[in-house]
């Protein structure tokens, strides 16, 4: 079974033909295209017929008036991994976060841990680290952030060997 990410939040009803305010939470908005298909948090698989890019809106196959669209608000949209990796253009240096996670993390040969999570904040992500255990045994913190900032931290990312080469980050965590 593929694993799924969220990818967008179904809002109120806009007009009287089933279209639907929809809350964006992805940095691809392309694959909300006509026939995408995307499951809800209550398991309805969904196809889009329509999608208004400028004003985000959207109507569903099936879900052709008001009435039918309401029981969709307030759900949420997924699409499995595979289907964003098929429909979505990483630009240089840009990494889908699910290939990111347990990569792990060093610098100067020293194994400082791994992704555990990425945060996004309004000026930059981070990357949740769970400290080594040989650096937690010399009384550093469990966990640390590292933001996401290309040669001021992150020297390279390579996610078919799940490892990520940084800069300054053992400074971070002696100072976490």
């Amino acid at each position: 079974m593929n694993k799924e990410i969220f990818v967008a939040k179904i809002g109120k009803c806009i007009g009287l033909k089933g279209h639907l305010k929809l809350h964006i939470s992805s940095d691809f908005p392309e694959q909300f295209k006509k026939n995408s298909q995307f499951i809800t948090n209550k398991n309805i698989l969904l196809s889009i017929k329509e999608f208004n890019s400028i004003h985000n809106t959207v109507l569903f196959n099936d879900y052709n008036d008001i009435n039918k669209s309401k029981i969709l608000i307030n759900q949420e949209l997924y699409v499995d991994i595979q289907n964003t990796k098929d429909n979505c253009t990483l630009a240089e240096n840009q990494f889908f976060w699910f290939d990111m996670i347990s990569c792990v993390i060093y610098e100067n040969n020293i194994i400082l841990g791994k992704v555990k999570e990425v945060h996004r904040y309004p000026l930059n992500d981070y990357l949740e680290i769970i400290t080594d255990s040989s650096l937690i045994s010399k009384e550093l913190a469990k966990t640390f952030l590292i933001p996401y900032i290309i040669d001021d931290y992150i020297l390279n990312v390579d996610i078919k060997n799940k490892c990520i080469e940084t800069n300054n980050c053992l400074d971070i965590l002696h100072n976490s």
